[in-house]
């Protein structure tokens, strides 16, 4: 009887640990079709050249960009923590390699995951640390503040950010 009785509060002590994991991980902000647009809007560059206002685009993580390739020009907005300073990196989306590496800085890399056409995401990842990482999808715009995207064939413009970590033309 106590052997059946360990094997029971066994069970349901890894049961219970389980449900507690899942349901500490954040779900991902799903938005309805008017919020995205409004987001799209808020999120548009300020600039005066009306065709890079018009075909940057600003892209949520709900949208799932990176699923297949799309041979666009992408600029994400990130940093390795919250004490260094925002960096903007450009990629084309132009492979479905498993991990590509897109930016280092410090200890971390910037990493494009592509684990299937259903499940890309990108994330940045500690050097020391390698299970430490932040994915974009859960992210609250801490370490990946914002991803764009060309939507033209045409030559893709040349962004820098601020020092607050907006995406700015360069030149104006």
């Amino acid at each position: 009887m106590k052997r059946l009785l360990s094997i029971i509060g066994a069970i349901s002590l890894v049961g219970t640990s389980t449900t507690s994991l899942v349901a500490c991980n954040k779900p991902q902000q799903e938005y309805t079709k008017e919020k995205l647009a409004d987001l799209k809007k808020e999120h548009q560059i300020d600039t005066t050249d009306e065709s890079i206002k018009n075909n940057l685009e600003w892209i949520a993580p709900q949208e799932k960009p990176f699923n297949k390739v799309d041979n666009k020009w992408y600029y994400v907005v990130w940093r390795g923590d919250e004490n260094n300073d925002w960096r903007i990196i450009k990629f084309q989306n132009n492979d479905l390699q498993h991990n590509k590496i897109l930016d280092k800085y410090n200890e971390c890399v910037l990493v494009l995951e592509f684990l299937s056409s259903h499940n890309t995401d990108l994330f940045i990842q500690e050097n020391k640390y390698p299970n430490r990482r932040w994915y974009w999808k859960n992210d609250n715009s801490t370490y990946i503040k914002s991803t764009y995207r060309w939507n033209l064939d045409t030559k893709e413009p040349e962004l820098i950010i601020d020092d607050k970590g907006n995406i700015k033309v360069n030149g104006e």
